[in-house]
């Protein structure tokens, strides 16, 4: 599965296609610090494929390499990050 990066200055969205589909998680940039994870969207064809955990990996990844943190406004990234205590270091919860 490969998952893109959509950036601008004031956030963006991660997007993975599967099998024709697209899920994707969106986010805001509140400064260069901190970013806000507000929706996790994965169409029924593509449920239970472990694509929105995808997209939760790759947003630790990308804060970790970016030395950012992540506020999990989404419920789905935030019941994540709580099954996740190794995502901590970036995640305020």
């Amino acid at each position: 599965m490969e998952i893109k990066n959509e950036d601008n200055t004031s956030g963006g969205r991660y997007v993975a296609e599967l099998d024709g589909h697209q899920a994707e998680m969106t986010f805001s940039r509140t400064n260069a610090k901190l970013i806000i994870i507000d929706h996790t969207g994965v169409p029924d064809a593509l449920r239970g494929k472990g694509v929105g955990q995808a997209l939760a990996a790759h947003a630790i990844d990308e804060a970790r390499r970016g030395g950012w943190r992540i506020f999990p406004l989404c419920p789905f990234f935030k019941a994540q990050a709580q099954r996740h205590e190794e995502w901590r270091d970036v995640v305020n919860l």
